[in-house]
């Protein structure tokens, strides 16, 4: 009879942790973090190893630019799932959150766990996107002096193109503006644009034209082209 009860115990538990995390998860899918963050925290309490609890706390923790909650969590994925290439790829990014907004002497102290995390996301997945676009922004915003380099940005732009012609030609792109190379850049989003017709592809071409270029003409007509290509 004790064991029955346990069991009972045991599933009502579960079913009640269940409708909290769904509930949680459902909230956060709506941008409603704060409503979020004490369910999963109720999930977490009860299974203090729930993987996607874990996660979305640290994900909420950034959304709401809580830099350190959010390595505390990222920081205790890595060490459940040592594996998951997502995970470090994920703190390597909060630490340049917290970085660039701590100033000079915070980012001199976190670049190098930055990029060794995202380093070792790129060991354990080669295929990862995005700790490819990761390094390539801390080769271009972390100073000379500290390893900075735009031949090593465009060394990871190249693997991009080989694995995403898109995402390659928008780093290249991205690349060309950040050094005002904007004719450059122009070519390349015109390039991920035709492959695409993404909203990501115009977007980045679109700015390009309204903010760097001056050139409304070409903006419009973007734009045109981009409507064109998404008709439903």
């Amino acid at each position: 009879m004790k064991s029955k009860i346990i069991f009972i115990l045991f599933i009502t538990q579960s079913i009640f942790s269940q409708s909290n995390f769904e509930k949680a998860e459902k909230l956060y899918d709506q941008g409603k973090f704060s409503l979020a963050r004490p369910l999963f925290e109720t999930v977490l309490k009860e299974n203090p190893n729930q993987i996607k609890a874990i996660e979305y706390l640290g994900d909420i923790s950034v959304q709401l630019k809580e830099w350190d909650k959010a390595i505390a969590f990222y920081q205790k994925l890595k060490i459940l799932r040592p594996n998951e290439a997502n995970y470090y790829y994920k703190y390597g990014g909060v630490l340049g959150l917290k970085s660039k907004e701590g100033g000079k002497w915070v980012a001199i102290r976190l670049i190098g766990d930055m990029k060794e995390s995202f380093e070792k996301a790129l060991v354990l997945n080669p295929k990862h996107i995005e700790a490819r676009w990761a390094m390539i922004e801390y080769y271009l915003q972390v100073p000379a002096l500290f390893g900075g380099s735009e031949k090593k940005a465009q060394c990871y732009a190249d693997e991009l193109l080989k694995l995403s012609p898109v995402d390659g030609y928008l780093s290249k792109g991205h690349i060309d503006e950040y050094f005002e190379r904007y004719k450059s850049a122009e070519k390349n989003y015109i390039k991920a644009f035709e492959i695409s017709g993404s909203k990501i592809t115009y977007e980045r071409l679109s700015s390009l034209y309204k903010v760097k270029l001056h050139n409304s003409d070409k903006a419009k007509k973007i734009l045109e082209q981009y409507q064109e290509k998404n008709k439903t």
